[in-house]
């Protein structure tokens, strides 16, 4: 009999929900509704979170409960994504629909409630519902709940969110691409925290200018929150020191720029360290990674790094119409540049954070994922603008 006690109450302390071991509980409210927004001159009724483009920034702590109520004032079913959170034991939080939950049907509500969990750095949560999250995303910081030795003293945190403009309603390019079984319409801009930068005609005014003081050290919390591209970044004249990606540390190593897939977050140290006779004014860039055949936008973003000291403090973001594209932003089609990036980075795995992964490999298993474009059968008419696009998953495994 004492025996099946105890092994009840280790079952039901298994199953205990893992805010019962947190230190506190974080509550937001999002409400989901409509906002016309303009950009590049044109006022397009889009999806936001509290009528903001992009949506407010959550911030917690490692070790926080986090209870989000969403409420759907929206015309369609909606969820909330929280993206790269560890939902252990909370699984029906995670945010996709008809995958761990029933959409939120218009009108109605529910609270998202999770712990965060072993985790620390820059993620993002937004929409996972049909196209929604072109509009309706914004960050999610997490604190360590112990300070961490970064290489340097950190003056200010900034969220940098790259995302994508469509000139029309999201939802009607993904009903067009489902009719024509052609790749997605290319956006119209992208953008940096919502703003397209004054390279884009009538945009001088919708470019973002983040002020700094000379002399300290920012960090830079990126996220891609763009559909389908990958992204460059760079900011003019300064290096960044890269620490973590994905909410996890890494080795830190410097660049003149990055490349972010979609969806990915990464934090960066940015020193600001020119001359006092200087400008005063850095170009902070976004361009596409060119990666495949489909059609796609091959503009840039631009927004300004602005000393507060600078001849320029001053500056209106309606003046700031000499943005240009700095050299240090890697060429679209710069695999080279690609593939260096990506190949130097590299986890912690020290005894405090290590990289716990096994060694003995008994089978090795290549999956190549892809996106292709099919000829046209014979005797039919493809609608698409070049073929119809299809997915594959290895060798066997068509996804339409």
């Amino acid at each position: 009999m004492e025996s099946l006690i105890l092994g009840v109450l280790l079952v039901l302390l298994i199953t205990l929900p893992t805010s019962s071991c947190s230190l506190i509980t974080k509550r937001f409210e999002f409400n989901v509704e409509w906002k016309n927004v303009t950009r590049l001159c044109n006022t397009v009724n889009v999806l936001t979170v509290n009528g903001k483009y992009p949506g407010p920034t959550i911030t917690v702590y490692e070790g926080d409960n986090v209870e989000i109520k969403v409420n759907n004032r929206g015309p369609d079913n909606t969820t909330i994504h929280w993206h790269g959170v560890k939902q252990l034991r909370t699984g029906w939080a995670d945010g996709p629909a008809y995958v761990t939950q029933c959409p939120i049907t218009k009108g109605k509500s529910y609270t998202y409630k999770f712990t965060i969990t072993g985790q620390r750095g820059t993620l993002w949560w937004h929409a996972h519902f049909s196209w929604q999250r072109a509009t309706v995303h914004g960050a999610l910081i997490i604190k360590p709940r112990k300070p961490y030795p970064f290489p340097a003293r950190i003056r200010a945190e900034i969220p940098i969110i790259l995302g994508e403009w469509w000139n029309e309603p999201v939802q009607a390019i993904e009903d067009y691409m489902k009719l024509t079984g052609d790749g997605p319409n290319s956006s119209n801009a992208y953008t940096i925290n919502g703003l397209p930068g004054s390279l884009y005609e009538c945009s001088n005014k919708d470019t973002f200018i983040q002020k700094v003081e000379r002399g300290q050290t920012y960090m830079f919390r990126i996220i891609n929150a763009a559909l389908n591209q990958e992204l460059f970044f760079t900011v003019e004249n300064h290096t960044m020191t890269f620490v973590e990606v994905d909410a996890a540390y890494t080795k830190p190593f410097t660049t003149t720029a990055i490349m972010i897939t979609p969806g990915q977050t990464t934090t960066v140290l940015l020193t600001t360290n020119q001359s006092p006779d200087s400008t005063g004014m850095f170009v902070m860039a976004a361009r596409p990674y060119l990666t495949s055949l489909f059609p796609f936008n091959n503009s840039t973003s631009i927004g300004f790094l602005q000393y507060k000291t600078s001849q320029t403090a001053k500056l209106k973001p309606q003046e700031a119409s000499l943005g240009y594209i700095p050299s240090s932003l890697p060429k679209m089609e710069d695999t080279v540049f690609a593939t260096k990036f990506t190949d130097i980075l590299r986890s912690l795995g020290s005894t405090e954070y290590p990289c716990d992964v096994p060694k003995q490999i008994d089978k090795r298993v290549i999956t190549t994922i892809s996106m292709n474009l099919q000829d046209c059968p014979k005797n039919k008419t493809c609608k698409g603008q070049i073929k119809p696009a299809k997915a594959y998953m290895g060798r066997h495994s068509p996804l339409q």
